[in-house]
């Protein structure tokens, strides 16, 4: 993939979430769209360089375009992961420089890297000189009591210096200490003027905005007010069909829309293969769950799937009964 097709699918992506965007959430949200650009969880440069956790690396080739989000925070290591990652067919390579947990902020990286500008951009240096595909960034405005109207540009500066061309900011402060990292997902303010600001300061920089982003209807308005993409999390998790059923034709000019039933039933035979392999119904399923959010039957889907996988046994058919169950309830509603 050219970066410039990797900078398309960005109008829309899904962001990495830990224990969330596993491949099996990502088979099934390429399932709902063909264009968003879909992202891993974080994985750590050491676990893949010195653990030699490779496994981490797995992914089917229909979640293309899908990207690798990196943590670290020694250049060396992470060119090595990112060579890694680039062998394993990722279409991008993104540093995590955002990530507000006490296991990221031990190790010295995630959002600690904005405390530190010149080892992130010796980072950054590094995964753009190991790899060919594109390198990217994801941030937050600030950390703590940094004062993000100067940071922030300070930070993107450096960036755009190593030669970034892309970069996804979280429009919130991070604070390291008091908060929890759920709770920083939610209580410092959201900035979305100061993210507008940067794209005004930084034109040729692509600039994705994340945080607190819930509808299709919210992506277009930052897109048609200038900035180059929308980075979408919990609200592409919980309700996908929401989010990513008609975003091929929304945001990217490709209909038809999916729909979540026809989804389901391309699940199918990736879940027998998954069983067959010696894996759980629940693994996949987990990520099914908010599937027909708002409509009829979405409660008893999610207590079939989420009761039912984890039973000794559970195969597909389960999976097809629930679906039989919400179209009859649909069909109820068509009849009246």
């Amino acid at each position: 993939m050219t970066s410039n097709a990797a900078a398309l699918a960005a109008r829309l992506s899904v962001a990495p979430m830990m224990d969330w965007t596993d491949r099996h959430c990502r088979y099934l949200h390429r399932r709902l769209s063909r264009h968003a650009l879909l992202y891993t969880e974080m994985v750590t440069a050491p676990a893949l360089v010195r653990g030699g956790a490779v496994h981490l690396l797995a992914h089917d080739v229909s979640e293309h375009p899908v990207a690798l989000q990196l943590g670290g925070s020694d250049p060396m290591e992470l060119a090595q992961a990112a060579r890694l990652g680039a062998q394993a067919g990722y279409d991008e390579i993104n540093l995590n420089c955002g990530c507000p947990s006490d296991r990221v902020q031990s190790g010295t990286f995630g959002a600690v890297l904005m405390k530190d500008p010149a080892r992130m951009a010796e980072c950054v240096a590094a995964m753009r000189e190991a790899v060919d595909v594109e390198v990217t960034v994801k941030c937050r405005i600030g950390v703590d009591d940094q004062d993000p109207e100067e940071v922030l540009p300070e930070f993107l500066a450096r960036i755009v210096a190593a030669g970034i061309t892309r970069v996804s900011i979280h429009a919130r402060m991070a604070w390291l200490q008091g908060l929890s990292p759920k709770e920083n997902r939610d209580i410092p303010p959201l900035n979305y003027p100061l993210v507008h600001r940067m794209k005004a300061y930084f034109p040729n920089l692509h600039i994705s905005v994340n945080g607190g982003i819930t509808s299709l209807d919210e992506a277009e308005a930052f897109l048609s007010g200038g900035l180059d993409g929308v980075m979408v999390g919990r609200a592409a998790y919980h309700t996908p069909a929401d989010i990513l059923c008609s975003a091929d034709r929304r945001l990217f000019g490709d209909g038809p829309d999916s729909t979540p039933e026809q989804a389901v039933r391309d699940m199918l035979p990736y879940i027998d293969a998954h069983l067959v392999a010696g894996g759980k119904l629940n693994q996949i399923t987990r990520h099914m769950l908010g599937l027909f959010a708002g409509r009829p039957g979405a409660r008893g889907w999610r207590r079939a799937l989420s009761e039912g996988a984890s039973r000794p046994g559970a195969g597909p058919e389960l999976v097809e009964a629930a679906l039989a169950e919400i179209e009859a309830l649909a069909q109820q509603a068509q009849a009246v």
